[in-house]
């Protein structure tokens, strides 16, 4: 079964909005591990506007899943992963002004740099895993950079997904089974909801996990956290 990962960027994105502790951030990621989610995954931007580096450290602490950390890996950024070694790091080219993720590395281009920050962060202990596009040369060269896993970006099957199924997994299932053939574990992430969730595992089934957090707050909205986390296991089941 691949696990899900609730990213949980939204509800600190509705807390900010007023300045206060309301949602709870810490609570919710506790909520969201009893209700079954298998990891709570943030990504900080350097803007803060929704993940605050001061969230870190008291989500570490309590934390009983799997920690992933996203982000660009500037050295503020680094430094605090390196501080606090979260189970998983992901590595993601965002810009400083982006408003989501929207494209993953070229791991040729960007090799030397990414071996050298996947080194750091695999001597504490920390597993890598390195934002792609599914494309096979840069799922080639996300193992040549030593990462532990890759990410496959999502966002363009979710966009074709409602037109032609087929088409929009093609390049995900090839490039899962090369990934699968060299050794290295896949995750996936963007803009995955419950309407293709399940045909998108089906087709990758190489897939560890995946990381959710815009759309099943989303659906949160209408049937409830523990509803939703449940209704999302399901799908991955």
């Amino acid at each position: 079964m691949t696990r899900l990962s609730v990213n949980i960027n939204k509800v600190a994105l509705i807390r900010n909005a007023r300045g206060e502790n309301l949602p709870n951030l810490v609570q919710v990621a506790k909520d969201c591990e009893a209700f079954g989610a298998q990891g709570i995954t943030v990504h900080p931007r350097p803007d803060e506007r929704h993940i605050r580096y001061n969230d870190i450290a008291p989500l570490k602490d309590i934390v009983n899943t799997e920690f992933n950390i996203e982000g660009n890996p500037t050295p503020r950024f680094l430094e605090m992963v390196m501080t606090h070694r979260p189970h998983q790091c992901t590595l993601v080219p965002d810009a400083p002004g982006v408003l989501t993720s929207d494209r993953g590395w070229d791991t040729e281009t960007n090799r030397d740099f990414l071996i050298d920050v996947t080194q750091q962060l695999q001597s504490a202990g920390i597993r890598v895993s390195i934002f792609v596009n599914a494309e096979e040369r840069f799922v080639v060269g996300a193992k040549g950079v030593g990462a532990d896993r890759i990410e496959f970006y999502t966002g363009d099957y979710a966009r074709q997904y409602a037109s032609d199924p087929a088409a929009a997994v093609a390049t995900h299932r090839r490039c899962g089974e090369l990934a699968n053939a060299i050794g290295i574990g896949i995750n996936a992430g963007h803009d995955l909801n419950l309407d293709n969730l399940k045909y998108y595992v089906q087709q990758v089934p190489e897939v560890l996990e995946v990381s959710i957090g815009h759309a099943l707050i989303c659906d949160a909205l209408y049937l409830g956290l523990e509803n939703s986390i449940q209704l999302y296991l399901n799908q991955l089941s």
